[in-house]
């Protein structure tokens, strides 16, 4: 039987075996689920074509692993103990955080578990380039107004894309700055809406022009064309979704980048609203709460 293998944030296990529906074994936040990698939102990392296979050693473990590939990290909920002996016998995987701006990591990486004592379960390829989905930063614990911009540090680094010299932004919903911060940085101009102010540090980088009024009540096109829409904006999803809707009508705006903070189970529709536009993607970031991020982003021309 093809099944795959999905691992979820610690945190919304449920969250995910909801929506895959079918969920066959839960392994810790592992959970299994027959036929081929589905397009699923609150999956840190996807484990594509996962084999299982019956080892009578830790060595016959680590042999196993060692003739598919050179580089395999752990998820190990139970049997750690054996599970550390076997991981002893494999190369050592650097887990060290990135830098943002850095590439994503590019090495071939594989993923394995116990399943039980003495069953391997293991895939050669996933989804994420990170160790277990985890993206980690080196983290700027000075300057920032608050944790938020590490989101829009891993989404960016996920879409191997991101705003820089040149490029007109529009951060909505922005105070106290953190995602404002981010995107003035990359040299990127910055028009910055909220009714709330912002941090004293972002609103006097050159690059930032805030206006403190409500998102919702902007036109685009008073605004004008914008490569980049940002907006951490804490409303009711079917709120974003109008809002992300009228500047898509408008057509003055290229590029999206959203976070959707989630109520509860009645968002299923507008989550669906979301995922429905073509080109879109909906995912759980490692950084995420209990919101999900919305991208929008062609690639770029020429």
């Amino acid at each position: 039987m093809i099944e795959t293998a999905y691992l979820a944030h610690p945190e919304f296990v449920d969250a995910l075996a909801a929506e895959l529906g079918d969920v066959t074994r839960r392994h810790g936040r592992l959970l299994l689920a027959p036929g081929a990698a589905r397009d699923v939102a609150w999956a840190q990392n996807v484990w594509v074509d996962p084999v299982r296979r019956p080892i009578r050693s830790i060595g016959e473990g680590a042999k196993a692993l060692r003739a598919v590939q050179r580089n395999w990290v752990a998820y190990l909920p139970e049997h750690g103990a054996r599970g550390r002996l076997l991981g002893e016998k494999l190369p050592p995987v650097s887990g060290r955080p990135l830098a943002f701006g850095q590439p994503r990591p590019s090495a071939p990486l594989g993923s394995w578990t116990l399943l039980d004592r003495d069953e391997l379960l293991f895939a050669a390829h996933f989804t994420s380039a990170f160790p277990n989905g985890e993206v980690r930063f080196e983290e700027d614990r000075h300057v920032p107004p608050n944790r938020a911009y590490l989101k829009l540090w891993e989404a960016l680094t996920l879409l191997d894309e991101r705003p820089g010299p040149g490029d007109r932004c529009l951060d909505l919903g922005s105070s106290p700055g953190g995602w404002t911060w981010v995107v003035a940085g990359l040299g990127a101009q910055v028009i910055s809406v909220d009714k709330a102010p912002l941090d004293d540090v972002v609103a006097a980088m050159p690059e930032v022009t805030f206006r403190q009024e409500s998102a919702f009540g902007l036109d685009p096109h008073e605004v004008g064309p914008v490569d980049w829409l940002f907006c951490d904006i804490a409303c009711y999803p079917e709120r974003l979704l109008g809002l992300v809707r009228r500047w898509m009508d408008a057509g003055t705006c290229a590029r999206f980048v959203c976070t959707i903070k989630l109520q509860g189970e009645h968002d299923d529709d507008v989550l669906r609203a979301f995922a429905a536009v073509p080109g879109a993607r909906v995912r759980h970031l490692w950084h995420n709460k209990h919101e999900l991020t919305w991208f929008l982003v062609p690639p770029r021309q020429g």
